[in-house]
């Protein structure tokens, strides 16, 4: 997977749980974590720029790149693709990066199927009624789809154990530690 001191990492959670945010610190704090760039077949959202919030692709491109095998992984998720190609990735290991995939479970399956070396970290809130309150807070979803965001929510944390590391973010700056000395303890 490349020479340098660079790595594989796989954060995932479920919505809510704070992923967005202790990523984006881990990104400042150091200069070697980086995140990966996805692509998509989605249209391009207001002040969205190409190459740095996706890769946007036409569906004809993307499944020619899923034919020639240079997704590390990929779904199609309401008739939309998204997948993390295999070579901006490679390339950044091989230039000594630790990069972060932000994906879900699924997508996360396929990579350690490709890559056994992924280092898998799962973050997870103190308690569903946490999620809940913090999902509340955020007062983006009706109360249909917040009862949907919680109950995946509580299925995709059983498939916590598949992961290799398990961080409770029941304090921000403390899961954000803990994130940060998981991925700089593999050299």
């Amino acid at each position: 997977m490349g020479s340098g001191k660079g790595r594989l990492f796989i954060i995932s959670a479920p919505s809510g749980a704070g992923k967005d945010t202790i990523i984006d610190r881990l990104l400042r704090l150091q200069p070697d974590i980086v995140l990966s760039v996805s692509a998509t077949t989605r249209e391009r959202r207001a002040g969205e720029t190409d190459g740095v919030s996706y890769y946007f692709m036409t569906r004809e491109s993307f499944r020619q790149m899923i034919d020639e095998g240079k997704f590390l992984e990929y779904a199609e998720y309401v008739g939309e693709y998204y997948g993390t190609p295999a070579n901006p990735v490679y390339e950044q290991i091989k230039n000594g990066k630790k990069v972060i995939l932000k994906i879900e479970v699924q997508g996360a399956k396929q990579v350690v199927a490709l890559e056994p070396d992924t280092v898998t970290i799962f973050i997870v809130p103190p308690d569903l009624e946490e999620l809940e309150r913090r999902l509340r807070k955020r007062g983006t979803d009706s109360e249909e789809k917040l009862r949907a965001r919680v109950e995946k929510a509580s299925l995709e944390m059983e498939e916590s154990v598949h992961y290799k590391h398990v961080v409770v973010n029941d304090d921000l700056d403390r899961a954000i530690n803990e994130v940060l000395s998981i991925i700089n303890s593999y050299q």
